[in-house]
């Protein structure tokens, strides 16, 4: 028996699975058999018995075969994929596509191989041109379409959907039918996939031309997600509009420009600059501006521009005028190409005049941006444009534009845009003559116009349209360099680097323009050598070092370098250099000033090259003594000391062997000029430790010895007798810890020195207390400051110890052991001052000075982030007892700032916030809070009982108050919630006080701002009114209050009232002004209700009130 024979036969139910071994034998590749060739070597007859025989199977399986075996069998028809011939009747083979494609909508996900051979029946089918193939075509192109918005690669399913857009010429628009259809079309201009490949772009294209109401759908589409794009999204968007605008015509075309591009040019001139899209829609419209050239695009933009474009630019809103003389300037010449070129020039000739008076336009923006397009004009059309047009736009840019005085903008926008117009060359001759009347602008008010006008000199001398020096001076450029901000000196040095640092030129001459510049400016020269490294290799900055060294080396006659020396030519040299030096000591200064910056600059390089770094140290270390015999000025010892602090202290023996006995030696109240360098030189040479211990030893002496013991165990030392310094040692310690890099020298030392340090500053207390205690000075005793300096520093060590300490919490702990001290200590001193006592009025100021200054350290500690929670209620407890003191009210501004920090570091951006259990920051927001209340308390109390000094305990005050509430704001929290009840409780007692004082009508006057509220209400409004947040949160405050009805009678509500009122008038929060003032009118009717008071004051009172919120509300 024949294949074909036996193929035929196993057909049919009975020999099903000879038919899938088949089958089988044909999806194996290295097996002979095909079913394909089989089928064409059939006769038609045989091949139409094939297709009955296939029918009949196809419905025995999908009767007989269980559900879970359905797919088994459908998969045998599924391959049987139609190979027809001419003539061949395929009725049956139609049936079989009806079945199967029926089969589709049954078919779950886990069947995906006989959907895909189901769908690729029906793609052949519809490629194939058979009967009824618009059914089969739909059913092909919709499952493309979904899959390819779900496949992780889709790219060939776009593909295929490309292959089958044909298929959307059979389907209706309007039908509800195909409304599937149509919504997964509009989601291809969703998916970035889609716009960015090509055969996604061709489909996209195509879409344009299906139906002329499917337009308008796809550019509503668009434009939702416009905001969304990226700019490479954007870019391919506006390709597929370009291209489909190209390829369509008739109606299509016009729909395309009226209702498309049109429509992007008229956001492109209405949009605010402001809108999320402006950008998105700017870049459109400047995609078709740039295919200008071609008829049909000129054309285009001729008809679309011609209704809307010169109304816009004379509309009376200035970002309309501005928007479209962007659109005007990047489209010019906007002309009709089908016109005669007398009416060409005319029209342009209009458009140029158009363009002048843009120049003029009343408002800067329009001004800016006629700038920047007549520069992009002239850049463009330089060739065509009559010369007497171009000299007048130059110079009304150059003449008076550059030199508008209303715009800094303006100014800014002509030296950015000449920059354009300079990459046209034949602009150069012109701009020679014009730009040197511009030369004062370097020193324009503006940093921005002043680096606007450096970059456009940069591009004078990149292009080598003119010599920069003839535009602007170099005495006038030096000037600017030695005064100027970063942005600006960083471009100065860009322009003048090849000038005094020409790399090609040998290392004499960088020295001769070195000096050259110093001389001119030495200021200058310092700046133009701080940015020098960023221009060229550290290789030659190191050369510029040691040439440099040659030249200061002339000064000294130095016998040192005998390999210099030695040599006939390099003596002839060091002669030369002497003369080109002379005998200014100043420039020498400058000199090693350049070689310190310098040196920093390539700090880092020298380290990575070691070779370098020995050479460069051994040069200037057979030197540097010599250096500080002969250069003995003030200036050169500066840049020597910080020269010798880049070396080893081996290189530089004579000066690091005295630096520690100069700073022993130094007196108390020195400048930090004369001691900073050196304690630098001492933490780069690794040498912190006999620094710490000089302070230590100080400290430790200057303490009052107890009793009439004597230290007979200390060895014996064989040194300079020096008296203990202890202020002087503090003020080192003080420099030391307030320099990042000594810090970091420092603290990178063992713990022994520092906690010895540690400790003996913690025995300064003594001191402390002893002048806290006794009204009597000891003369042999270190002075209050001393001790209240050694105090605070004590703390401060130790928070910087905890930080450095990898584990445990010791020296936080000994910050709340100062904290115990100064409640059990010093708050016993904390009373008010009598003036008979005397003892009373030294220690009262003294004991406020201590627990301020404590609770500084305690907020930076805090601020920092390294108190815990222990830490936190230790010091909110101390905080606590200082409110409860007699004069604690004094320590309220430092109070203050502990709650803000306390409450800060529950925020919800604070990492430490989410470590902590929710119960403990309840209790800690809980304690703050009461603090907080109390304070309030405390305020309220002074102002009653001392008007004055309440005034201004409240005034300083009023920046802690601020910073609390601005963070209490942020915090949802259940306990902090009291803080803004606290506040707007205090404000309505005291208004409602002083409303139940009035006597007579006149004296009801609604307040207009906070300086007519009572001195605590003043206050607290004032401090809510300066962040629009704190105010929201306290008019929501109010409001909650009124709704709880806590507040009732017409004093209460009339006092809201006049909150209310003065919130009003700055205008913020309207809102929840109008929230609350709603939730007043409500509580006011009950009262009318009730029934108004007949006493004049009460009547008074309430039309007040009414006719206050009346104005509220209507506003």
């Amino acid at each position: 028996m024949s294949k074909r024979d036996a193929f035929l036969s196993a057909a049919c139910k009975e020999n099903v699975k000879d038919f899938l071994h088949y089958i089988q034998l044909h999806k194996d590749k290295a097996e002979p058999f095909d079913v394909e060739e089989v089928v064409h070597e059939m006769p038609r007859k045989q091949r139409e018995a094939l297709w009955g025989k296939l029918v009949s199977l196809l419905q025995d399986v999908l009767q007989e075969l269980p559900s879970d075996r359905g797919e088994e069998g459908m998969e045998v028809e599924s391959n049987a994929d139609p190979v027809l011939q001419d003539g061949d009747t395929y009725k049956c083979l139609l049936e079989i596509a009806h079945r199967l494609h029926d089969v589709l909508a049954s078919l779950s996900d886990s069947e995906s191989p006989l959907h895909l051979h189901i769908h690729t029946l029906c793609e052949a089918w519809w490629k194939k041109g058979l009967q009824e193939r618009e059914k089969f075509g739909r059913t092909a192109f919709l499952i493309s379409l979904q899959k390819s918005f779900i496949l992780k690669k889709p790219g060939v399913e776009i593909q295929r959907v490309w292959g089958l857009h044909d298929v959307l010429l059979s389907i209706d628009y309007t039908s509800n039918d195909n409304k599937q259809i149509i919504d997964l079309l509009l989601q291809c201009f969703h998916r970035h996939i889609y716009i960015t490949n090509e055969d996604g772009k061709r489909f996209l294209v195509f879409l344009f031309s299906w139906n002329i109401n499917f337009i308008w759908v796809i550019h509503g589409t668009i434009k939702n997600q416009l905001e969304f794009y990226s700019k490479t999204m954007t870019s391919n968007i506006t390709e597929i509009y370009f291209r489909a605008w190209k390829k369509a015509s008739g109606d299509f075309l016009d729909t395309i420009e009226s209702s498309c591009i049109q429509d992007f040019m008229q956001n492109a001139i209405l949009l605010r600059r402001a809108s999320p899209v402006h950008a998105k829609v700017r870049q459109i419209v400047s995609y078709f501006h740039s295919r200008k050239g071609c008829n049909q695009v000129d054309k285009m933009l001729y008809n679309l521009y011609k209704p809307i474009l010169w109304k816009a630019l004379n509309a009376p809103n200035f970002e309309v005028r501005a928007n479209a003389t962007l659109l005007f300037t990047e489209a010019f010449p906007v002309h009709d190409p089908d016109q005669n070129n007398q009416n060409i020039d005319e029209a342009i000739q209009k458009q140029l005049d158009t363009a002048m008076g843009l120049l003029n336009d009343p408002h800067p923006a329009v001004r800016s941006n006629a700038t920047l397009g007549v520069c992009k004009i002239l850049a463009k059309c330089w060739e065509l444009l009559p010369p007497t047009i171009i000299t007048d736009f130059l110079k009304k840019l150059v003449m008076e534009l550059a030199a508008d005085t209303s715009s800094p903008d303006v100014r800014c926008s002509v030296f950015k845009c000449l920059s354009i117009v300079l990459d046209n060359a034949l602009c150069h001759p012109l701009l020679e003559k014009l730009l040197p009347t511009l030369k004062y602008s370097l020193h324009d008010n503006s940093e921005k116009v002043r680096t606007a006008f450096l970059d456009m000199l940069i591009k004078v001398k990149a292009v080598r349209a003119a010599k920069f020096w003839d535009i602007c001076s170099m005495d006038h450029l030096l000037a600017r360099l030695a005064i100027d901000s970063h942005p600006v000196s960083k471009r100065i040095v860009d322009l003048l680097f090849k000038s005094f640092l020409p790399v090609n030129e040998s290392e004499r001459e960088w020295c001769c323009r070195c000096i050259t510049l110093i001389q001119m400016n030495p200021m200058a020269a310092r700046k133009f050598y701080r940015f020098a490294h960023k221009h060229t290799a550290p290789t030659n900055i190191i050369k510029l070092i040691l040439a440099i060294r040659r030249i200061l080396n002339s000064c000294i006659q130095s016998d040192c370098d005998v390999s210099e020396l030695n040599d006939s030519n390099k003596e002839n040299s060091v002669q030369a250099d002497h003369a080109l030096l002379g005998k200014d000591k100043t420039v020498a200064s400058s000199l090693l000033e350049v070689v310190v910056i310098l040196w920093r600059s390539v700090e880092k390089a020298l380290k990575h090259n070691k070779e370098a770094q020995k050479y460069t140290f051994a040069k200037f270390g057979n030197v540097m003594s010599k250096y500080f015999s002969t250069f003995e000025d003030e200036r050169s010892t500066v840049a020597l000391i910080q020269l010798a602090s880049f070396m080893p202290p081996s290189a530089v023996p004579t000066f690091s062997c005295g630096v520690l006995s100069r700073l022993r030696k130094m007196d108390s109240g020195v400048l930090a000029t004369q001691y900073g360098q050196l304690l630098d030189c001492m933490c780069s040479w690794g040498q912190a430790t006999n620094i710490l211990e000089l302070i230590t030893d100080w400290l430790t002496e200057a303490l009052p010895k107890q009793g009439n013991k004597t230290n007979t165990s200390r060895k014996v030392r064989i040194q300079e007798t020096v008296e203990a310094k202890p202020d002087l040692a503090l003020t080192y310690l003080e420099y030391l810890f307030s320099h990042t890099s000594p810090r970091e020298e420092v603290l990178a030392l063992s713990p022994g020195p520092l906690k010895q340090l540690h400790t003996v500053l913690g025995n300064w207390k003594t001191v402390l207390y002893t002048h806290l205690s006794t009204a009597s000075e000891d003369p042999k005793s270190p002075s209050v400051d001393v001790a209240l300096k050694a105090f605070l520093y004590y703390s401060r060590l130790g928070a910087h110890l905890q930080h450095n300490s990898s584990e445990g919490r010791e020296y936080l702990l000994s910050v709340e052991n100062v904290a115990v001290w100064v409640a059990e200590r010093v708050l016993p001193f904390l009373t008010k001052t009598d003036g008979d006592d005397e003892d009373s009025d030294k220690s009262q100021p003294l004991a406020t000075q201590i627990t301020e200054s404590f609770l500084t350290v305690c907020r930076d500690i805090l601020l920092v982030g390294l108190g815990d929670e222990t830490f936190k209620g230790q010091i909110l407890h101390l905080c606590s007892l200082i409110l409860l003191s007699e004069a604690g009210y004094l320590c309220i501004p430092a109070i203050l700032t502990i709650l803000k920090e306390v409450a800060d570091s529950y925020a919800p951006e604070n990492k430490q916030a989410q470590e902590h259990p929710e119960d403990e920051t309840a209790v800690i927001l809980g304690v703050v809070a009461n603090i907080f209340q109390k304070i309030i308390e405390l305020l309220a109390c002074r102002l009653r009982k001392e008007p004055e000094e309440g005034k201004l305990l409240c005034q300083s005050s009023v920046p802690g108050l601020t910073d609390f509430l601005q963070v209490a704001q942020t915090l949802q929290m259940a306990p902090l919630g009291g803080v803004f009840s606290t506040v707007f409780a205090v404000i309505i007692v005291e208004k409602q006080r002083m409303l139940q004082k009035i006597t007579h009508p006149e004296e009801v006057i609604i307040p207009e701002s906070v300086e007519d509220m009572p001195p605590l209400s003043s206050v607290l409004l004032s401090v809510i009114l300066k962040s629009p947040s704190v105010t929201r949160a306290f008019l929501t405050e109010v409001g909650s209050s009124l709704d709880s009805e806590a507040i009732s009678t017409l004093p209460e509500l009339a006092a809201v009232l006049h909150v209310l009122a003065i919130i009003r008038h700055t205008g913020q929060s309207k809102a929840g002004l109008k929230s609350a003032a709603i939730s007043v009118q409500q509580q006011l009717h009950k009262l009318a209700v009730t029934g108004v008071d007949s006493r004049d004051i009460q009547r008074v009172v309430y039309e007040s009130s009414v006719k206050t919120l009346n104005e509220m509300l209507d506003s």
